[in-house]
């Protein structure tokens, strides 16, 4: 199973996925976790970049242990990822605990309820399948916070009646390596461990593997970092450029000194200016919020070279100033760069108000996916392509 891809001929905006790089991210974590096991998070379509795709190229790397969202993307990726773990963090209930169990799916239990639900559903078949369990340590988002733990910790027939396999919790504040929440939640999570002895333990994100040997316990669960996206506020980003976005040029047109361009005239032109408008706008997930403003706005690339956009950027289109791009290599320019190489995805997504996360997994189905430098593998890895 691939992921939707309209053909290249026909596409007005490409994006081209560069799986070695993907791949040599994934080593680069594995790397820098010694003594635990590396997984990938692969959740929300694989960051957008395609959960077929990019599930197959981190397997062939050597990868075991998969986590997503909801049962849907396990079911996805079970059909190509024959042999590995795939953890589920959430979306458990009375009514899917059966898909759970015929895709050999591992759910990861955040409450007493999810506990009880997985207990009851196997206990009437006479037995006992695996399952996570996330504890809270301070997020208050999901998971058992400590009156939960004392009730599963007090509660024998409950415990007797799962096999937790893996222990896992979640840092809010890790992207801050001096945050003083990292301590805290380090600290909980040990205290917190003591009640699920036998486990596998996982804490560390992205940002978490550069905490420290002390945040790695027996896995790591990276996410943005696999896709190229910062980890770190305060870290020089180490990982390849997995992905970058091109529009393709529409139309080039002067533009006089005070005229205005664009919905509600929000950019006057201050001077005689040349416009480049290119086929993607907020329809494919290049944000609204990235419209020139006073403050600045978006910026592309053609070659090495920025280009501001100007005007709002719309559904369909994106207007940039490429007054200072000489003639000739106008002439010779089919598409400018949104994102990738020369304009950074965290950049870009800082002039958009937001983060990498939020402009790769919006990105729309319009583009071209062009994937290149996918890794072979064998029947015997238990990797599919259908």
């Amino acid at each position: 199973m691939v992921t939707y891809n309209v053909g290249e001929h026909l596409a007005s905006c490409k994006l081209t996925i560069d799986h070695a790089a993907l791949c040599d991210n994934w080593r680069k974590l594995d790397a820098a976790s010694p003594g635990a096991r590396t997984a990938s998070v692969v959740k929300a379509n694989g960051y957008g970049l395609g959960l077929g795709e990019v599930g197959i190229s981190l397997a062939a790397a050597g990868c075991e242990v998969f986590f997503v969202a909801n049962v849907d993307e396990g079911i996805r990726l079970r059909r190509i990822l024959k042999t590995r773990e795939i953890f589920v963090f959430s979306g458990l209930t009375r009514r899917n605990a059966a898909a759970f169990a015929e895709s050999n799916l591992v759910p990861v239990l955040n409450s007493i309820e999810d506990i009880s639900v997985w207990a009851e559903f196997w206990k009437l078949r006479g037995s006992r399948r695996p399952c996570a369990v996330q504890l809270d340590t301070g997020m208050n988002r999901m998971g058992l916070n400590s009156t939960d733990i004392a009730k599963y910790a007090n509660n024998d027939d409950l415990a007797s009646s799962i096999n937790i396999i893996t222990v896992l919790s979640h840092l809010a504040c890790a992207d801050d390596r001096d945050h003083e929440m990292n301590k805290l939640q380090l600290e909980r999570f040990q205290l917190f461990s003591e009640h699920f002895k036998g486990s596998e333990f996982s804490l560390a994100n992205s940002a978490g593997i550069y905490l420290g040997n002390s945040y790695h316990f027996n896995l790591v669960r990276p996410g943005i970092a696999l896709y190229g996206g910062e980890y770190s506020k305060t870290d020089e980003n180490e990982m390849s450029v997995v992905v970058s976005a091109e529009a393709r040029i529409a139309q080039i047109q002067n533009v006089k000194k005070g005229e205005m361009i664009g919905y509600g005239g929000t950019h006057v032109f201050t001077r005689d200016s040349k416009v480049a408008t290119v086929s993607a706008g907020y329809a494919d997930g290049y944000l609204r919020s990235g419209s020139s403003s006073t403050s600045g706005g978006a910026i592309g690339a053609i070659g090495k070279t920025k280009v501001p956009v100007v005007g709002c950027i719309s559904m369909d289109y994106t207007t940039f100033d490429v007054s200072d791009i000489p003639e000739q290599v106008l002439e010779n320019t089919e598409t400018i760069e949104l994102f990738g190489h020369h304009v950074k995805l965290d950049d870009a997504a800082r002039r958009a108000g937001t983060l990498g996360y939020e402009f790769l997994t919006s990105i729309g189905r319009r583009y071209y996916r062009n994937h290149v430098n996918q890794p072979e593998h064998s029947p015997g890895q238990g990797i599919s392509s259908q």
